[in-house]
C-alpha cells in the first residue's frame, strides 16, 4: 500500500435534524462545529434526513420542509382555478 495517499479519517458525530437522532463514526468530512464526546472532539455533521427518518425505514410518512419547498411546489402546480 502506497503511504500518504490515504484521506485522513476524523471521529464525527452525524446528527439527523429531521428526528433529533446522532450516530457517531469516523468519517473524512470535517465541520466547524465540534463536540467532545467521552474526550474526544467530535466534528458534527449536520443531516436533513437519515434511516432514523427517512419513511423507508421508519414506516411512517412525515413532510420535512427545510426551505418551504411543499408550499413552493403547490404554488407551481397546485389547482389553477
Amino acid at each position: 500500500m502506497k503511504a500518504e495517499i490515504h484521506p485522513e479519517y476524523h471521529p464525527v458525530v452525524f446528527l439527523d435534524t429531521g428526528s433529533d437522532t446522532e450516530f457517531i463514526s469516523r468519517s473524512t468530512l470535517k465541520s466547524e462545529e465540534v463536540r467532545s464526546i467521552d474526550g474526544v472532539d467530535h466534528f458534527v455533521i449536520r443531516l436533513e434526513i437519515s434511516s432514523a427518518s427517512h419513511p423507508f425505514f421508519t414506516g411512517q410518512q412525515r413532510f420535512l420542509d427545510t426551505a418551504g419547498r411543499i408550499e413552493k411546489f403547490q404554488r407551481k402546480y397546485g389547482k389553477r382555478g
